[in-house]
């Protein structure tokens, strides 16, 4: 590895070094995409892992990268980077997609399912905005110590961040630290996203948290994409917010989110971070991303999918970052303490698979309208006449028949 010291002399995409107040900035970026699936949509192949590793250690010792480490979830890879660029940086985002593009090749020599179907773009164009890869990226300033966690979803939707978002930064009966920690004491700023507009909004807590409650409620409408400390507007959390469907316009696989949180020293212990995954939320995604299911709180050793394609899961990678190094990661979900929540989890899987077909566990009609329901409607829609002028039912036995070749 390249001395971290000398990789803070990096210069930013302005031509300057990425400093604040004279002292450098570290980026933490978190960028990921399914480039294939190893049997089916349920893992990552070791050679895509090894792919992606060779290229990031390369970009390294060239200077570019501080520090790396290649994550998994699913069917998911992420790359986990620090650097001293600043967001949005066109050599990162262009590392990105070049790590991508390679193991998309690899995965088609391997025939691995849905090679390269995160990847909405022929080439890349500046920036990976639209291009298909979730991304979330923190500027930082290192405390004396700085503990990071990065979060890792597989077979979900962007929204999944919202419940836990909410305990761990204004619910003090899971973050006891907003009543006692001065620095905490005068809450959070949440920065909501509208999917469907592109509009921003923000909402302080305490005071507004009922208003805002209102917005995070709606997951597949309104999401959470930074949270900032009240008292200095300090960015403690980001998330990705890319939702596939709404950039492709057709379905092309769940978004699989990711999210970076800092914690201690005036920010949530890691404990309290934590503890917001020891209660499962139900979440939109799961089998063909059309129903609702637990987020499962796994390990590394369990990220993989396989009920149902599922069901959703969660992993935790938590590092200490050390002028831009990355020391770690520790599986901070593996542990047993989260046994209980995996069981929970389960069960709660159990019940919704028992609906089947059926909403609550198959999503609402307005949010498949990427899937097969508009061409089903489409081919139906002569059927459907206004209630009091309805004709016998014999039409629509005769509607059956026709789409049989009779008897």
């Amino acid at each position: 590895m390249i001395p971290a010291a000398r990789a803070y002399g990096l210069r930013g995409r302005r031509g300057r070094a990425t400093v604040r107040g004279g002292r450098p900035v570290t980026t933490l970026s978190v960028i990921k995409a399914d480039t294939g699936g190893f049997v089916g949509h349920s893992a990552t192949h070791p050679d895509l892992v090894a792919t992606a590793e060779a290229l990031l250690r390369t970009k390294q010792e060239e200077g570019l990268l501080l520090d790396f480490h290649v994550g998994q979830v699913g069917d998911d890879i992420a790359l986990i980077m620090s650097h001293g660029r600043g967001r949005e940086d066109e050599a990162i985002h262009q590392l990105a997609w070049e790590v991508f593009r390679q193991t998309t090749e690899v995965a088609k020599k391997l025939k691995l399912y849905g090679a390269g179907q995160d990847l909405l773009a022929d080439a890349f164009a500046g920036t990976l905005k639209g291009l298909g890869p979730g991304v979330a990226e923190l500027e930082l300033e290192e405390r004396p110590s700085e503990p990071v966690l990065v979060f890792l979803a597989d077979k979900t939707e962007p929204g999944a961040w919202n419940l836990p978002l909410y305990r761990i930064f204004a619910d003090p009966f899971n973050t006891p630290g907003l009543v006692i920690d001065p620095q905490m004491h005068d809450g959070f700023v949440f920065e909501i996203l509208d999917l469907k507009a592109d509009r921003v909004a923000h909402f302080t807590t305490p005071e507004e948290s009922y208003d805002l409650l209102l917005f995070l409620g709606a997951p597949s409408h309104y999401v959470v994409r930074r949270v900032l400390r009240a008292r200095d507007g300090e960015v403690v959390a980001v998330t990705s917010t890319q939702k596939l469907s709404l950039i492709a316009g057709r379905y092309v696989g769940k978004d699989d989110p990711v999210m970076i949180i800092r914690a201690q020293s005036g920010f949530p212990a890691v404990g309290e971070i934590l503890e917001a995954f020891a209660r499962p939320p139900l979440v939109g995604g799961w089998m063909r991303g059309s129903h609702v299911g637990p987020l499962l709180p796994v390990s590394f050793q369990d990220r993989a999918v396989s009920r149902f394609d599922g069901p959703p899961r969660v992993t935790c990678y938590g590092f200490q970052l050390n002028r831009g190094r990355l020391v770690g990661p520790r599986d901070l979900l593996g542990d047993v303490a989260f046994d209980r929540a995996r069981r929970v989890a389960l069960e709660m899987a159990e019940m919704m698979r028992s609906q089947g077909p059926f909403e609550p566990h198959r999503l609402p009609l307005d949010e498949m309208e990427y899937t097969s329901m508009p061409q089903i409607m489409a081919r139906v829609q002569d059927r459907f006449q206004p209630a009091d002028q309805a004709g016998p039912a014999r039409a629509a036995a005769r509607g059956g028949l026709a789409r049989r070749g009779g008897r």
